[in-house]
């Protein structure tokens, strides 16, 4: 048997999202439970990936190593 009084309250808590999404689950934490992501809106569970291009480095790469795979498909 569990000891008694040692546990913290399990109670009904609400979980809100930054992009609104709600629910309801247990917690211990008292009151509710703000995100700034969840699985509603989080690329890796979405599949709708983001890519950021700060100051062009997404082309600068490609052109960088377009000369080295032109030179690898004319060895072949």
């Amino acid at each position: 048997m569990p000891k008694q009084g040692i546990h913290p309250n399990y109670v009904k808590t609400n979980v809100k999202c930054a992009c609104g999404t709600t629910f309801e689950t247990r917690s211990t934490h008292k009151g509710d439970i703000l995100l700034e992501i969840c699985s509603a809106c989080h690329p890796f569970f979405t599949g709708k990936s983001k890519v950021m291009d700060t100051a062009g480095r997404i082309e600068r790469f490609k052109r960088k190593f377009a000369k080295s795979d032109s030179s690898v498909a004319a060895a072949k």
